[in-house]
């Protein structure tokens, strides 16, 4: 009450200026790190999907950075509710560790994402949502375990 109406003014337009200032830092949102994966050809999570080795990849992004050797898309829903149609599953390139884990197998110019039971005479493909029977692949037709699926994730916007 004691400023001149200059001074009066003036610290209106500053108050004014440090209220929107304010206000625009609350609708900031915070800025997470986006880390970028090359995702590969398809793995099929239901009937199986050819795979082309022709070396194109999709670019995506995620909150986390994950290890692993190479990155593939599902396509399908015979792995739910644990693998989505449309994630992206990381692969570690390794042997066969063990009955029950989930790899990504080429067989009969086919890719699949199962969890793999080795038996006498093949490997027994089996999907997680219980709509969809067993594979199995016979050792004579040279099924390949491309490597252990290490974790997935459903792409965010950039």
């Amino acid at each position: 009450l004691e400023l001149n109406d200059e001074n009066r003014k003036e610290a209106l337009r500053l108050t004014k200026a440090l209220l929107e200032e304010q206000e625009a830092e609350k609708q900031k949102a915070p800025v997470i790190p986006l880390y970028s994966y090359k995702v590969f050809e398809r793995l099929s999570a239901g009937t199986g999907y050819t795979y082309f080795g022709d070396g194109n990849y999709d670019e995506v992004f995620y909150d986390e950075e994950l290890d692993h050797d190479f990155a593939s898309w599902v396509f399908g829903d015979s792995m739910e509710p644990t693998y989505l149609n449309g994630e992206v599953v990381l692969i570690k390139q390794t042997g066969f560790d063990y009955d029950g884990a989930v790899y990504a197998v080429d067989w009969d110019g086919q890719t699949y994402i199962k969890k793999v039971y080795r038996e006498e005479e093949g490997l027994r493909l089996v999907s997680l949502n219980k709509r969809y029977g067993d594979k199995f692949a016979p050792y004579d037709e040279d099924p390949r375990i491309i490597g252990k699926i290490v974790g997935n994730f459903m792409p965010i916007e950039a």
